[in-house]
């Protein structure tokens, strides 16, 4: 049967690009579930729809219109909320909306069908590239980069701000830099989930992980773990149950959530 499933080309390269996009969403969501990010993931993933619809206006590559749009996005939440003009989820929520209604805006003029456009919506992870692939290995080798060499660091800013701060810890370039890999990942999750659903991926992972766990090191392996089983196992489900493959993804993550709260607190 498993032999049966990854004997198509385009099966073998969604696997692939299931466990890629399990690996970077994983170690990302380790950060974004211990500094509180989940919201924002939300708010980068929708405003996304901006960018991509101007590519398809504009005719510029909708994933990377996106991909402009997501960054932009992130940075501009984190400098508002570092200035203390506003609340971080209030600034969050003004983007989100903002994002969305500017393409649904922008979408509403084009005519004729793109085929492109509710993948991105809606991810098809069957359509995987080989040029898709390419993409997303470099994002993966950028965003894992950044967080071998400044793990500690991140690691400290995740847990006080301010202690790492008054510990000579570049804090605020750290923590742009951490939104942009949040941005880059989420963009990248899109082909797999879509908009509506990659922000999923970037909490279920570590969460998962979080009920599992006593220590840091601990909660990063299970989230690796969640996050690739997750996304080969809703990858097997979608195609023997015929479903949407985002759609069988999220699921069965969300599934071993509930196991580990079930199993969690049965532990006590």
């Amino acid at each position: 049967m498993i032999a049966e499933m990854f004997a198509y080309e385009f099966m073998q390269r969604a696997l692939l690009a299931a466990v890629l996009v399990g690996i970077l969403c994983s170690v990302v969501s380790f950060f974004v579930v211990l500094k509180r990010l989940s919201f924002l993931g939300v708010g980068i993933a929708h405003t996304a729809m901006g960018g991509i619809a101007t590519g398809l206006v504009t005719g510029f590559n909708p994933f990377f219109c996106g991909c402009a749009f997501a960054v932009i996005t992130a940075l501009a939440v984190g400098d508002i909320s570092k200035r203390g003009k506003f609340d971080e989820d209030t600034v969050i929520g003004i983007f989100f909306a903002t994002g969305m209604a500017f393409g649904i805006a922008l979408l509403s003029k084009l005519k004729g069908y793109y085929p492109e456009l509710f993948s991105l919506l809606f991810g098809n992870i069957l359509s995987v590239s080989t040029a898709d692939l390419l993409v997303l290995v470099a994002v993966m080798s950028a965003v894992l980069l950044f967080v071998a060499l400044f793990f500690r660091e991140l690691l400290a800013i995740s847990f006080d701000e301010e202690a790492a701060q008054a510990g000579g810890i570049p804090v605020t370039p750290l923590y742009f830099g951490l939104l942009t890999a949040m941005a880059l990942t989420i963009m990248v999750s899109v082909k797999l989930v879509g908009i509506v659903l990659a922000s999923a991926l970037l909490v279920i992972p570590a969460a998962t992980g979080y009920r599992l766990s006593r220590n840091y090191r601990a909660m990063l392996a299970l989230s690796l773990l969640t996050g690739v089983g997750g996304s080969v196992g809703g990858l097997a489900i979608s195609y023997y149950l015929d479903l949407p493959s985002g759609a069988a993804i999220v699921l069965f993550m969300a599934l071993l959530f509930s196991a580990a709260m079930v199993y969690s607190r049965k532990r006590g």
